[in-house]
């Protein structure tokens, strides 16, 4: 790619970040009579349905303006990076007051009403209904610390990790919108305690240099297994495994794979790399993230499919015994393209062209960049934000992803990742 591509390129993501993105969020997300953020907004971005919290989506609001603060791949004023980092201390107050179960109960509560107190699911009684809504708080709140310096906030992520950690270790944890039997495991687990590891370790770098070491062999820890028991001799990510075996499967819960997810941890996979010292991980780590492109992309209408059999196209297989489990009923909705999956694999396919200078990545790049910016920007110039799923043929659809809220994480990540990886490049 030649220098002024390269530039031509980050003009294109900065007025993207900046005009569509932030210049949506910026006047709608603040909540400024209890702290936190809004974020329940219809698919389009027209109304505020629920003033609801969840604290998945507050923390990942947290670590967004963090990082907005600090970056230096977009030339924002003073001005600016002072306000992301106001957004960002009033986000991370608000988790500390508010997430946790009790004040010697490091769990956090996935929902809270608008004022911070805790909400419970409709159709369930724990509060703690999803470990990923404590790894997002420490991920949120460990960025901050780290561009703050605040000394409270690191304390409270290093603690609510180790109690991550710990849950996770002796397999005390939930997992909604996606529960699943312990006789499975799932990706998303040391896929999720790989990044959340790393983002402690970097505010633990800055302020308690013998606790980051410790943490390196964590993420080394998680980036192992995931590595070792997920992915096949085709370079193919199973998203599930048996627990007790760490074997794979045949039916189709153990035949499929995420194709988003296995490209977003394939750039969580490189980074863990850099920060161990482990180049020999980056031959694996690229030809898992090249198969996810191969077998994700739908030949048919164009874009990565939500979900997808090892081999690409639909999933196939057994339904004997896994019938009951809610990670499989996600499957019939395969062929849905959704927005997180395709920001993902613009910075993945691009840092992995610039990484290894195959030719290949580039190519998948230039096939992303077409498909995701005629199909999920809206075309309403006073909205712009994202649709967040599309129909297998592109279509938009009025109908919740996860969790209940439209959410600008993904996107904003992947942007600010995408313009400080070409600022890098100028």
């Amino acid at each position: 790619m030649k220098r002024n591509d390269i530039r031509k390129l980050h003009g294109f993501f900065e007025n993207e970040l900046r005009s569509g993105i932030l210049s949506f969020w910026m006047q709608r997300c603040e909540d400024k009579e209890y702290g936190g953020f809004l974020n329940c907004f219809d698919n389009k971005g027209e109304r505020l349905v629920s003033y609801d919290k969840y604290t998945w989506s507050q923390g990942r609001f947290v670590w967004m303006f963090a990082k907005l603060s600090a970056t230096q791949g977009v030339d924002f004023s003073k001005a600016e990076r002072a306000e992301f980092l106001r957004l960002a201390e009033q986000g991370a107050k608000f988790l500390m007051r508010h997430c946790l179960m009790g004040e010697n109960d490091l769990r956090c509560v996935f929902l809270m009403n608008r004022d911070g107190s805790p909400k419970r699911v409709e159709g369930y009684e724990a509060l703690d209904m999803s470990i990923y809504a404590d790894c997002f708080a420490v991920i949120g709140i460990a960025r901050y610390a780290l561009t703050s310096g605040d000394r409270e906030a690191y304390e409270f992520a290093k603690k609510l990790h180790a109690s991550c950690a710990s849950r996770i270790e002796d397999g005390s944890f939930n997992t909604l919108p996606y529960p699943l039997s312990k006789k499975y495991r799932a990706h998303g687990i040391p896929m999720i305690m790989s990044n959340t590891t790393k983002e402690l370790c970097l505010a633990a770098d800055a302020m308690d240099a013998p606790y980051g070491a410790y943490l390196r062999t964590l993420v080394r820890g998680y980036t192992e297994d995931i590595l070792d028991h997920f992915v096949d001799e085709q370079s193919v990510m199973h998203e599930v495994i048996l627990s007790e075996s760490n074997a794979f499967f045949p039916q189709i819960l153990g035949q499929h794979m995420n194709p988003g997810h296995t490209i977003e941890d394939m750039w969580f996979m490189h980074e863990a790399g850099e920060l161990c010292g482990e180049a020999k991980w980056n031959e694996k780590i690229a030809a898992v993230a090249k198969k996810a492109f191969e077998n994700g992309w739908d030949e048919k209408y164009g874009g990565i499919l939500h979900f997808s059999g090892i081999e690409g196209g639909e999933p196939l297989g057994d339904y004997t015994g896994v019938e009951t489990e809610k990670m499989t009923d996600q499957l019939s909705d395969w062929g849905s393209k959704l927005w997180w999956v395709h920001s993902e694999a613009l910075y993945t396919s691009l840092l992995f062209y610039f990484e290894s200078k195959d030719a290949d990545f580039l190519a998948w790049f230039e096939r992303v960049f077409a498909y995701t910016f005629d199909t999920f920007p809206s075309k309403d110039p006073e909205i712009r934000e994202w649709i967040q799923i599309r129909t297998r043929e592109g279509a938009p659809q009025d109908k919740v992803v996860a969790l209940p809220v439209k959410d600008p994480f993904h996107i904003t990540r992947n942007l600010v990742l995408i313009l400080e990886l070409l600022q890098s490049k100028m």
